[in-house]
């Protein structure tokens, strides 16, 4: 998915041959299949994915992998909640499903974490950070994510805490800053050039911050006053627009 994954486990610094060692390889082994796995249909970089295919036109939607229509139907189920902020399409039409794969991945690879028993966790793609309980097991510590500042990737604006009491256990950011123009705005000129969503789960952190780039102050004011989110929005000039509840720390 063009994106750094990584995994942090508090295992006590174990060393190879020792059980935490081998519970931490076995853990990101399974982060790692799941993240490739997905890569392999869903990418548009890759010629041979099902998701090149469709964008080709050697495929349609409805003869499509099961996987492939489960996600679609979720996407096109957010473009209705958004009003159309968020979109599964390119302008030109294409099939894109990128703006909801990645926090697909990222919930799924969090339920295989916990099927392996693993409960304190937090895991970070490119930025998206998904958590499960503590990082100092059986305590109510939280988790720390921080927010980097957009006109500078070496200074954190701010953090933000995750888990331990906070019913929030994802934070997405969605932005110019990085990737450079990728999102497709709606009614607005690039009001905001850098948007990060703190919730419960990731998949509607993610969307949300897609979606507040793309729609602006409207879908900012629509996602505060429809979903329980924490919103930090970075103007070009650098001014912030920020929802009560993102309380950083």
């Amino acid at each position: 998915m063009g994106t750094v994954i990584g995994l942090t486990m508090p295992v006590d610094s174990p060393t190879e041959g020792q059980p935490g060692f081998d519970e931490l390889g076995a853990a990101t082994a399974v982060v790692e299949r799941l993240f490739r796995d997905l890569d392999e249909t869903f990418s548009l970089y890759r010629p041979d994915s099902e998701a090149s295919r469709l964008a080709r036109g050697e495929l349609k939607l409805p003869q499509a992998s099961a996987r492939m229509r489960e996600r679609y139907a979720e996407a096109h189920e957010w473009r209705l909640r958004t009003e159309g902020a968020f979109t599964p399409e390119r302008p030109d039409g294409v099939l894109d499903l990128s703006g909801i794969i990645k926090g697909h991945a990222i919930r799924e690879a969090g339920t295989s974490l916990l099927a392996l028993g693993r409960r304190d966790w937090c895991l970070n793609a490119g930025g998206d950070v998904l958590v499960s309980g503590s990082p100092r097991p059986g305590s109510a510590e939280p988790w720390k994510a921080g927010i980097v500042d957009p006109a500078d990737r070496r200074t954190l604006l701010t953090g933000y805490a995750l888990g331990g009491n906070n019913r929030h256990t994802a934070i997405a950011t969605s932005g110019s800053a990085e990737r450079g123009e990728h999102i497709w705005r709606v009614g607005n000129d690039g009001e905001f050039i850098q948007v990060s969503v703190a919730a419960a789960d990731i998949v509607t952190a993610d969307v949300l911050a897609t979606a507040i780039v793309a729609g602006g102050t409207r879908m900012l004011n629509r996602a505060a006053d429809c979903w329980d989110v924490a919103v930090l929005a970075i103007r070009a000039d650098g001014s912030m627009l920020a929802t009560p509840g993102f309380q950083p720390s």
